[in-house]
């Protein structure tokens, strides 16, 4: 048996941040396409969510590693021929390389068994409703959930989350593949059409592989892009099941792909991707959106940076502890404050409900870095001014490095 690769935690951290693209340099420029190819190349998928509080959650992870960059590059990959990206299941709600579609297909040969409770009734229970729907999208598509509803049979009814019959009808073929997001509206509601329609015909021809070669790789490819992580993670990358998920480990460890790690004060076994790469320090000073593949499993998130974090957006407004959209900042190798942040568009301001420091973070360093990065992440989103703090115990400080920046007396 191999003996275990030895990882400091500092050498764990490196590893991690490499591996989500945070090692690389920055683009000399405005970022091109070749920069979202190599993100997508790090991260693997980047996962999607309707809250629009600062900006799209799919928009931020590019800003984190490439800094401010034309959304337009990202949308035209996903959305215009010649497609590299496309919606489905794949950490969550992702936009998902096209070339990994053979690779989920078993997910969408389960949808009858494995999908939310509503759309398995909506199959079960009104299949007439199923069919009816998938042959308006092939006669009319791409269409919205809302243009299908309008001429929908009248005992469609209500399901679950307040969510139509024809909308769970929807979001059946979705999951099982037999239509797909062929772009958003300006309300960010999807029009569905036809696979044939939107993908590329050489990625819909490709063979479906048995479902333990696409669970291993989809295993590799969440090895690729952690660094170092421990089965659980690298299962719930793709949430992939545990017995093929756990058996796809032990191949890709066979085959030399993942080594095993030890890292201190990691109870269950690690795995060293193969060509993970060590550098001698991160430089990188960013935001990270809650939605960020770095943390999505916060449980690592804690073990790599110390560093507890737990999105408020769902939490009852006095219960919440620092705000209901908080962001980590990213300071080098370390997460050294939270802030929480909303996009004012009408009045050009990003403003900052609170601002808070980490444990061990040199206060006045922190807040002139994140400074610097508010205002940075403000011209991204086209607002002119970012407003001091209300509350946190960074306010102060960071509203004197704004003011600072600004030029404000």
């Amino acid at each position: 048996m191999v003996a275990p690769v030895a990882l400091s935690l500092a050498q764990a951290r490196r590893v991690a941040l490499a591996a989500q693209g945070f090692a690389d340099p920055a683009p000399t420029g405005v970022p091109t396409r070749r920069h979202l190819r190599r993100v997508l190349d790090r991260v693997g998928l980047i996962q999607m969510d309707s809250v629009n509080v600062l900006q799209r959650a799919h928009y931020l992870p590019l800003y984190s590693r490439l800094g401010p960059y034309p959304t337009s590059l990202l949308d035209t990959a996903a959305y215009r021929a010649p497609r590299e990206l496309f919606e489905y299941w794949g950490h969550e709600a992702s936009l998902v390389p096209v070339g990994l579609h053979p690779v989920l297909r078993w997910r969408m040969a389960q949808a009858a068994e494995k999908a939310w409770g509503g759309m398995r009734r909506i199959m079960a229970e009104q299949p007439q409703l199923v069919a009816w729907v998938r042959e308006e999208v092939a006669a009319r598509g791409p269409l919205t959930a809302a243009e299908i509803e309008h001429d929908a049979p009248r005992e469609t009814g209500n399901w679950g989350w307040n969510w139509s019959a024809v909308k769970q009808a929807l979001e059946f073929l979705f999951w099982a593949g037999e239509v797909t997001a062929a772009d958003r509206s300006t309300s960010f509601a999807r029009r569905y059409d036809l696979p044939e329609r939107v993908l590329p015909a050489a990625v819909l021809a490709a063979p479906t592989p048995t479902d333990a070669d696409a669970w291993r790789a989809l295993v590799a490819i969440a090895a690729r892009s952690l660094g170092v992580a421990a089965e659980p993670e690298l299962r719930d990358y793709f949430r992939l099941p545990m017995a093929g998920a756990r058996q796809a480990v032990a191949e890709l460890v066979e085959a030399g792909e993942l080594l095993p790690a030890q890292v201190p004060g990691w109870r269950q076994p690690a795995y060293l991707h193969a060509q993970a790469r060590l550098p001698r320090w991160i430089r990188r000073n960013t935001l990270v959106s809650p939605f960020d593949p770095l943390i999505w499993e916060r449980a690592r998130t804690e073990r790599l940076f110390g560093f507890t974090y737990r999105i408020e957006i769902y939490v009852p407004a006095a219960q919440r502890v620092h705000g209901y959209y908080v962001l980590p900042f990213l300071q080098g190798e370390r997460f050294t404050a939270r802030v929480d942040l909303k996009a004012d568009r009408r009045a050009g301001v990003l403003l900052v409900p609170a601002a808070w420091l980490e444990p061990g973070a040199d206060p006045g360093e922190t807040a002139l870095a994140l400074a610097a990065e508010l205002h940075r992440l403000a011209g991204w989103l086209g607002l002119d001014t970012v407003a001091p703090p209300v509350a946190g115990d960074l306010a102060g400080l960071l509203t004197a490095a704004l003011t600072s920046r600004s030029g404000v007396p």
